[in-house]
């Protein structure tokens, strides 16, 4: 019989997930930050990352470094702009819009525009935008992470960064000069 105040909730969490849990969350939740620019969003992808970590610990494979939990919390970032981007589609598919565009990138940006001009992109332009230019990863490997063919991933780098050029210019830089 279990004393008064006793609940019985399973084995206690493991010592280690907890250390790494500690030592990473600032990381993890920094990284989601830096990418969404939101920060309810990246509170809410933070912790589905940790518990992605808690169950692939249940499961025997749990992660053992914070390179494991950042990978995981890049995947989770690509599965909200992959879910945004249905959405969206959906709703332009039932407007009758497109896309369309063929300009190069610019070389140098402020950064802070360039957040603000990124959050206002679809999430398929930002999750490729953000993919191959801030974490610098090659073609081939966004086209991995975004399910896409490697010429599908270059026609859609080629009308985000349009897209990005376009809503890059049409804002006001901060100081107040357009």
């Amino acid at each position: 019989m279990s004393s008064p105040g006793s609940r019985a909730v399973g084995p206690p969490p493991d010592p280690g997930l907890l250390s790494l849990y500690d030592s990473a969350l600032p990381e993890v939740y920094g990284y989601l930050l830096a990418r969404c620019g939101r920060r309810a969003l990246a509170e809410d992808l933070t912790a589905e990352t940790f518990l992605a970590a808690v169950r692939a610990e249940r499961d025997g494979g749990g992660p053992t470094t914070v390179a494991w939990l950042i990978g995981t919390a890049r995947h989770k970032l690509v599965d909200h702009w992959r879910r945004l981007e249905r959405e969206e589609r959906g709703l332009r598919l039932l407007e009758g819009g497109t896309d369309a565009a063929d300009d190069p990138w610019d070389d140098e940006l402020d950064a802070l525009r360039a957040q603000q001009v990124l959050e206002q992109l679809s999430p398929a332009h930002r999750a490729a935008l953000t993919l191959r230019y801030l974490d610098d990863l090659p073609v081939p490997r966004v086209a991995a992470l975004l399910d896409r063919t490697l010429h599908a991933t270059e026609a859609l780098l080629v009308r985000a960064r349009a897209a990005f050029r376009r809503q890059y210019e049409s804002t006001e830089q901060p100081g107040g000069a357009p």
